[in-house]
């Protein structure tokens, strides 16, 4: 499960799906050394992006 405290660079790992949807959301900066040390609410709050929303997307993705 993804939260809003959880580091970008944690959600990456994760895998591609996650990765795409992080990309999907606007978040273009993914290979940015700073983004990896940001929490996933942080970077949605720099990108003016709803958190809430890209979370649902995050935690509806099936492996």
């Amino acid at each position: 499960m993804v939260t809003k405290d959880m580091l970008i660079g944690e959600i990456v790992e994760k895998g591609e799906k996650y990765t795409e949807v992080l990309l999907g959301a606007g978040m273009h900066c993914l290979g940015c050394p700073a983004s990896a040390g940001e929490s996933l609410e942080e970077a949605c709050e720099v990108h003016g992006i709803d958190v809430d929303e890209v979370l649902e997307q995050l935690n509806n993705i099936t492996e």
